[in-house]
């Protein structure tokens, strides 16, 4: 009863919420790190709460109170580089979603850490989710185009649900994603992903009795959503044997870094991913790293030596 009561209590705000579901859905976070950010963002909100402060009106001088007040408490600089990390991707998400115009967290002094390394599957591994799917039944069907669209086009799980029919060119092979503030870019799909595609949408998506425009269906014939999504990939990484957790990210991760991989340069991948700024795609820098030392042992004249 106490829990309960203490989950009662405990400061909420409609945009916070939304934040941990786009965390949970999207990122792919586990309950460990999705449980760091809602203490951490609570704390915050209780800040707020007991200066009669909205998260809509705050600016950098609140957050900076802020700040102060948790270094009076005594944390460290790993927790409190932890709290900028949840305050800044919260502020940024609302600036995506257009709650807020500018970040109240941009002009706070950021730490200096290493930036941890996506998680990706290997090749072998997608090969291995990307055959389970059953060719004989409409979902098994739908869930291998789905997938397949997932890795042919590097799309965030909420591009993928929100899909439409006239979204995709079968004559070119392109594909309309509608990404982050309803920017709009073009991806090419490539021919394995096409043919099942469309497969899917001329021969098995008319068997759900569309209800709606959405590419992709769940069995009443409404679009799927991002919680359905996340079920079928965590069930199918489960029987590829795939022991660690894995996300609708995870194939954006991995189109990414397979496309380094094979020579794509870091400003293509951008475009493809639709990163608004560079920044956000030099987390896969490490594989241009190894890449072009690879390259330099195998061709520099004195390598061998």
């Amino acid at each position: 009863m106490k829990n309960t009561t203490q989950e009662a209590n405990r400061p909420s705000h409609p945009w916070v919420d939304r934040f941990l579901e786009y965390l949970l859905i999207e990122k792919g976070l586990s309950e460990n790190s999705l449980a760091g950010y809602t203490a951490d963002l609570t704390t915050l909100l209780s800040f707020l709460e007991d200066r009669a402060f909205d998260l809509k009106d705050v600016s950098s001088r609140e957050l900076t109170l802020y700040l102060m007040f948790l270094r009076t408490k005594g944390l460290q600089s790993r927790s409190l580089a932890r709290q900028l990390s949840a305050i800044r991707g919260l502020f940024g998400f609302a600036v995506d979603e257009g709650w807020i115009k500018d970040d109240p967290s941009a002009l706070l002094e950021n730490p200096k850490l290493s930036r941890k390394l996506p998680e990706f599957l290997t090749r072998k591994e997608v090969a291995s989710i990307l055959a389970l799917p059953d060719p004989e039944t409409r979902l098994g069907i739908r869930d291998r185009a789905m997938l397949e669209l997932l890795y042919a086009a590097g799309l965030r799980v909420s591009e993928l649900v929100d899909l439409r029919v006239l979204d995709y060119d079968a004559q070119v092979g392109l594909l309309k994603v509608f990404g982050k503030g309803a920017k709009e870019r073009l991806v090419p799909v490539h021919y394995t992903a096409q043919e099942i595609l469309n497969m899917y949408l001329q021969a098995t998506r008319p068997e759900f009795r569309p209800a709606e425009d959405f590419m992709f269906l769940n069995r009443s014939g409404k679009g799927l959503t991002r919680q359905g999504v996340w079920k079928l990939i965590r069930k199918y990484a489960q029987q590829a044997g795939i022991k660690r957790s894995i996300s609708p990210h995870t194939f954006r991760h991995s189109f990414a870094t397979h496309l380094l991989e094979g020579g794509a340069d870091l400003r293509t991948v951008q475009i493809l991913l639709g990163h608004a700024d560079i920044s956000a795609t030099e987390i896969y820098t490490h594989v241009q790293s190894e890449r072009l030392m690879a390259l330099h042992k195998e061709f520099h004249p004195r390598s061998g030596l």
